[in-house]
């Protein structure tokens, strides 16, 4: 065991097995949270990778010595274990999974009360120090862990996010890229009026066809021409612990994350006037634009899931949305969820009439976007700065929410850097003209270039 983990990052612990991660990092880990949190019962949940059982039990050994009741819901993903720790009034809870990452990484996320998010700055930190201490928590009473079934609970809780009756029979492609969204695809596949067309829906932690990461264009095509095969209304694909999910419409085209933050503002406000929208500062015009028609107030909001949480639960907002398909809810304990947000673009399908192409092309009409582009710096903080030199003075705007905002009268655009990978990130827009938006990205990245 080095003196020093290695395998906590910014948002969550995740690393390599077996080197940066394993079994008794998994316990220590378990046993360090447990003290932090002084925890009298924790919810234990695993994705479908082949080390998460293991790792799982290492957690609940590391709990239940400091005297915790282990509530353990089994293979799940990350948002059941959200769910779960807010319906059970948990005092925190830890989902064993690695998400997109490939077969030989695995990883904790942890949160405490109502499914509040344990990060760097709230408490990764210092569960580090206590995990490398050599001495372990220990109770004279020991904890236990015990099965605990809220399946059906959380399905019915989905549900209530649409009106059922007014579902039309869509035919959907669903690629659960054999992570665990598949449990939850049967689950609320009975309840539903829908033709689904199921695709690697069986979890499976050797990855027969892929990491399940659908930001890979290898991975986009096998929905995308699964939607024309079957001529289908929508296709829909997940990570492994599908806490984020990815759309499709009816022509195969992979939707930008970005459109769909303001079809789900949209939808939400319908049912919640006058409600407070939570949005990350990288492309924004679109979500202003909706929510301010909508009769909502629209809240920036630095970009990354413990931010976006943080200003929502500050802000009592309805739902914060972020363009890499991180959707969160207000009555799901502010937290992500995977599911919610295809069942609202299904129900908006239904009640409009309306494809999904029409319903973000006139969007992605008024306000064209880059998507994001990463690059590899040799120095991040000068290549900001330098771009800040340079078009700084002619901006009607320049916010440093999350690294640089320049916005201009008919253009804008963002640059940070990535608190997980040595890179920068870009992010353009325009006013209804996608000739201007290419112009200008060009002219960014080659800048940043020389």
């Amino acid at each position: 065991m080095p003196a020093k983990i290695t395998c906590f990052k910014a948002y969550d612990i995740r690393g390599q097995i077996p080197n940066e991660l394993n079994a008794d990092v998994a316990y220590r880990v378990g046993n360090a949270t447990a003290e932090f949190l002084d925890a009298k019962t924790m919810v234990l949940g695993r994705d479908m990778r082949l080390s998460s059982a293991e790792f799982a039990d290492a957690v609940a050994r590391g709990l239940t010595e400091a005297g915790v009741k282990v509530l353990d819901i089994g293979l799940c993903g990350t948002e059941m274990v959200y769910f779960a720790t807010g319906h059970l009034k948990a005092d925190g809870g830890i989902m064993v999974t690695a998400s997109h990452n490939p077969a030989d990484y695995n990883g904790l996320k942890l949160v405490r009360e109502d499914a509040k998010p344990i990060s760097g700055d709230t408490g990764l930190k210092e569960i580090r120090t206590i995990a490398e201490r050599d001495d372990r928590k220990t109770a004279s009473n020991p904890g236990t862990r015990g099965s605990i079934d809220l399946f059906d609970d959380y399905i019915q809780h989905l549900l209530g996010y649409i009106d059922v009756s007014e579902l039309k029979p869509l035919k959907l492609v669903a690629n659960a890229g054999n992570g665990c969204a598949g449990i939850a695809l049967d689950g609320l596949e009975k309840h539903l009026p829908f033709n689904i067309v199921k695709i690697h829906n069986e979890p499976d932690g050797t990855f027969p066809n892929g990491i399940p990461n659908p930001m890979l264009l290898e991975n986009q095509s096998m929905t995308a021409d699964a939607v024309v095969e079957h001529k289908a209304d929508m296709g829909i694909a997940w990570d492994g612990d599908f806490d984020r999910c990815f759309l499709f419409d009816e022509k195969g085209s992979f939707i930008e994350g970005y459109y769909i933050v303001g079809l789900l503002a949209e939808s939400l406000l319908a049912h919640n006037p006058g409600g407070k929208v939570v949005h990350d500062p990288r492309l924004t015009w679109n979500t202003l634009d909706i929510v301010e028609a909508a009769g909502g107030t629209a809240v920036q909001s630095k970009s990354g899931h413990s931010f976006i949480k943080e200003t929502m639960r500050a802000e009592d907002a309805i739902y914060g949305g972020e363009m890499s398909a991180h959707h969160y809810f207000r009555d799901f304990s502010y937290a992500d969820s995977g599911m919610i947000p295809w069942l609202l673009v299904a129900e908006l399908m239904s009640v409009t009439g309306k494809s999904l192409s029409e319903l973000v092309g006139e969007r992605i009409a008024k306000y064209p976007a880059s998507g994001e582009i990463n690059r590899q710096v040799a120095d991040a903080a000068a290549t900001l700065q330098k771009l800040h030199d340079e078009y700084a003075e002619d901006a009607l705007l320049v916010d440093d929410t999350d690294g640089y905002c320049f916005e201009f009268p008919e253009w804008r655009f963002n640059i940070r850097m990535s608190n997980t990978e040595p890179v920068v990130r870009l992010n353009v827009e325009s006013r209804a003209d996608e000739a201007l938006m290419k112009v200008k990205t060009d002219e960014i990245l080659t800048l940043m270039s020389e």
